[in-house]
């Protein structure tokens, strides 16, 4: 009985020495993280907005075109629709939802991929002034989608190595500070593109 007492102060000794010496420094460094990638998750999403935003703009200039394939504006437009569809909350990355973004965002950029390929067979919307400025948003967009997935996943890092550094992780564990999901490249994106002239 005096043992297990012994063994209970010491733990509960152990627990207050390091909440007294680094436990509100160590919550206060995980909030300060946990809020950095909620905000680089924000950044992220707002690329991803922003593409979304200028599609319209881009199919209405398309479809301006004599002849212009339907099919893959209607793709366009409903890949779209899918990908504004899905929601993630920053607090709440888990890899199921990660997925669930990335693979409607997939859809965005293999439609869109389409369309601007069979562009080529019109040379008149090629040579079209307005068209060409959406391409260049269009193109710096996915730019600014690469840097903002790049610097999440630099902020979803730093914040996965505190939470689950010792003693950070005991604290982590306590206070509900769950490692936290990536991007990933998608299915497949390891394999470079077979290309035929």
């Amino acid at each position: 009985m005096k043992s297990r007492n012994l063994i209970i102060l010491a733990i509960v000794g152990f627990i207050v020495l390091l909440v007294g010496c680094g436990g509100c420094k160590t919550y206060n460094s995980m909030v300060g993280l946990d809020e950095n990638v909620k905000a680089k998750w924000a950044n992220v999403q707002s690329d991803y907005q922003r593409r979304s935003d200028l599609i319209p703009n881009l199919v209405n200039t398309v479809k301006g075109a004599a002849n212009f394939e339907q099919e893959t504006l209607v793709r366009v437009q409903e890949a779209r629709s899918k990908a504004t569809s899905v929601q993630v909350d920053p607090a709440n990355l888990t890899p199921e939802k990660m997925a669930e973004f990335q693979q409607a965002q997939a859809g965005v950029s293999s439609a869109l991929s389409r369309l601007l390929v069979s562009v080529e067979n019109y040379p008149d919307l090629k040579a079209n002034q307005n068209f060409m400025d959406l391409q260049k948003q269009l193109e710096g967009t996915e730019n600014r989608i690469k840097v903002s997935r790049n610097d999440f996943n630099a902020s979803v890092q730093e914040y996965n190595g505190s939470v689950r550094r010792f003693p950070n992780n005991i604290f982590a564990g306590m206070l509900g500070f769950k490692v936290r999901e990536s991007f990933k490249g998608d299915p497949g994106s390891e394999k470079a593109p077979e290309v035929k002239f």
